[in-house]
């Protein structure tokens, strides 16, 4: 036996997906017989007819065989390493490296050879099942097994579950059974909450059949009872009963624990080759921006079957790794309360709420469920006089106290920009605490031109505007760029001008004037960066922030607040956006009892006192409840 003393390097890439094939060759060096390379290549392609082609006497079953296992074992890529040939006279072998990825388990590679024979002036490939792989025999195939852990919990406070597993029912379609589609939309959306555009996409994705079953929503058993009766009669309709992953109430922090349901193509091609077709995955929160933990990775093996499936032997393993939780600092109880005080808002809105302690975020609700955007954690609007709160410390700073007498005028002119009041009030010459109680615009844009446009950034910055936010979702902060002139800076006074902020931010803006120190948020307890530091606010501006705001509930714009036996306090804002005559409003509150700090906030919603402040007191009423 003679061995060459040129290498071979055969490298061939196979990409296969469900829809086709390609090839890449790679590189190639002198040293074996073409045919090898043709055989590898072909092989690659999974040009099955190309390979039948170099081998010598082929079975009727070749092209057949091959395309089972490939089939059998979902290789989505190969590569293949030819090593040194060894010829002994008319016979050649050929050992090679296969190299499978192979969808939904991962790598797997062996160690396999090619028999050449000499016939005329070529060389063809002496096939038997082994030459598939080299324990492969007649009357075996080969086969897989797969298997997934059961998901990891999103868990609260004190490690409770927030996610459960729980029988619901699947409401959906059957394409071939709709008489009128409109109907189906109808029915659809009234009594099960689906957004049309969800029937239109699903009924339009390729290779829709008449015979599937399209599911778009799914229910509890209790609202399904509740919507079975007004469903069942419309032909297209069709419902399944199956387990699946739920939270701890139908929409319960929805917009940041996220939900789950069968890999999209686009988020197969995300994720790679561990999952395929049929798997449970995350779409969206926590439970999208954490799959790999919450999943784990699946185990597996690669088998030897006989004729009737049983296993003959295993000839690889995946031993795939178990999930791990998610752990946060959500707070079951007042994720219920904050979803409770919106039950029935109309309008997009959003609320929050913050352990002054620590910065940990509590409570998160954002409406509406079926819209993706999280505005409580992201939204980003003018905070208008919800940032009166940080505009006082700045006046106190300066020597403002509660009892300056302050001029509050139906209007005022600031650097050539007119100011009115809410209703155009004028109460005249009253102390400051009066102007901060009844929100009195003309007042603070008065006292505001009085101090430096720096000493409102310094107090905005001492509030965390500016602050950078890592809560592991998207999530943004406050903006408050500098004033360039005295009108600016007077409606910048107001939260007003260029300056914006989100429900959260302004959460975490209510939870220091309670704590004394600005903290920011934290929703994840595992695998982010440690807290940073607190900035402390002024002793004497803290106490008399915590006093003002107690008096805007007792007896101010926010007395639609009250939570009784609560000790609250509050600021409204009515904050004027886009470019209508008079402008359409934000209603906000923001304020804290037992040190956490909350804001609301509707969207286009009015009047603070009388729209985010009566949602301020369902929330605070019952999240002051006992345990």
């Amino acid at each position: 036996m003679v061995r060459p003393s040129r290498t071979v390097v055969l490298i061939g890439v196979l990409i296969v997906s469900l829809i086709g094939t390609a090839v890449v060759l790679l590189s190639r060096q002198g040293g074996s017989p073409r045919e090898v390379d043709a055989y590898l290549a072909a092989w690659s392609r999974l040009d099955y007819e190309a390979m039948r082609a170099l081998v010598d006497g082929p079975p009727q079953t070749f092209v057949g065989e091959h395309e089972a296992a490939s089939k059998a074992l979902r290789v989505v890529h190969a590569r293949f390493s030819a090593d040194d040939v060894e010829r002994d006279g008319g016979q050649i072998r050929a050992p090679f490296t296969a190299t499978l990825q192979l969808q939904g388990l991962g790598e797997w590679r062996y160690e396999g050879s090619l028999h050449l024979a000499r016939r005329g002036d070529r060389w063809l490939v002496r096939w038997t099942p082994a030459t598939v792989h080299p324990e492969l025999r007649a009357g075996l195939r080969l086969s897989r097994q797969r298997s997934r852990p059961p998901r990891g919990d999103v868990l609260g406070t004190g490690d409770q579950p927030l996610t459960r597993q729980e029988e619901v029912i699947a409401v959906g379609v059957e394409p071939g059974r709709i008489r009128d589609r409109a109907q189906v939309a109808a029915a659809l959306a009234r009594h099960a909450g689906l957004d049309p555009a969800r029937l239109d996409a699903a009924l339009s994705r390729p290779g829709v059949q008449p015979d599937h079953f399209l599911p778009l929503v799914y229910l509890r058993p209790d609202r399904y009872s509740a919507a079975r009766p007004v469903l069942a009669p419309v032909p297209g309709i069709v419902f399944r009963r199956q387990t699946a992953r739920t939270t701890l109430s139908e929409g319960f922090a929805r917009h940041v624990v996220g939900h789950t349901g069968e890999v999209t193509a686009e988020r197969l091609q995300q994720l790679g080759i561990a999952y395929q077709s049929g798997d449970e995955v995350g779409l969206s929160g926590l439970e999208a921006a954490f799959e790999r933990e919450l999943a784990g990775t699946p185990s597996g093996e690669v088998r030897l079957a006989d004729g009737s499936g049983a296993t003959v032997k295993v000839l690889h393993r995946f031993p795939g790794a178990p999930p791990a939780p998610v752990r946060t600092t959500l707070d079951p109880a007042l994720q219920m309360a904050g979803e409770a005080a919106l039950q029935g808002v109309a309008q997009p809105a959003a609320i929050v709420a913050v352990d002054g302690n620590d910065g940990s975020i509590r409570a998160v609700a954002s409406r509406p469920l079926d819209q993706p955007f999280n505005r409580a954690l992201a939204g980003r609007y003018p905070p208008g006089s919800t940032f009166k709160v940080v505009t006082t410390t700045a006046l106190l700073a300066a020597g403002v106290t509660p009892a300056t007498r302050v001029d509050c005028p139906a209007e005022a002119t600031v650097g050539g920009k007119r100011f009115t009041n809410f209703e155009s009030q004028a109460l005249g010459p009253i102390p400051f605490s009066v102007a901060f109680v009844q929100s009195c615009n003309t007042a603070f844009v008065s006292q505001a031109a009085k101090i430096r446009g720096d000493a409102l950034v310094k107090a905005a910055e001492g509030f965390g505007f500016g602050a950078n936010y890592d809560v592991g979702l998207p999530a943004a902060g406050g903006r408050f760029p500098p004033p360039k002139d005295d009108a600016e800076l007077a409606a910048a006074a107001i939260g007003q001008g260029r300056v914006e902020a989100s429900p959260l931010h302004m959460a975490t803006v209510a939870a220091a004037s309670a704590a004394g120190s600005w903290r920011p948020p934290v929703l994840l307890t595992t695998g982010r960066p440690p807290r940073a530091a607190p900035r402390p606010l002024d002793a004497g501006a803290s106490k008399a922030l915590q006093d003002l705001m107690a008096g805007v509930v007792r007896e101010g714009t926010g007395v639609a607040a009250r939570a009784p036996g609560v000790e609250l306090g509050g600021k409204t804002g009515t904050a004027e956006f886009g470019p209508g005559t008079p402008p359409a409003t934000h209603a906000w509150f923001i304020g804290h009892f037992n040190n956490v700090g909350f804001a609301v906030l509707v969207e286009g919603g009015g009047v603070a006192g009388r729209v985010a402040a009566p949602i301020a007191g369902r929330f605070v009423a019952r999240a002051s409840r006992p345990r």
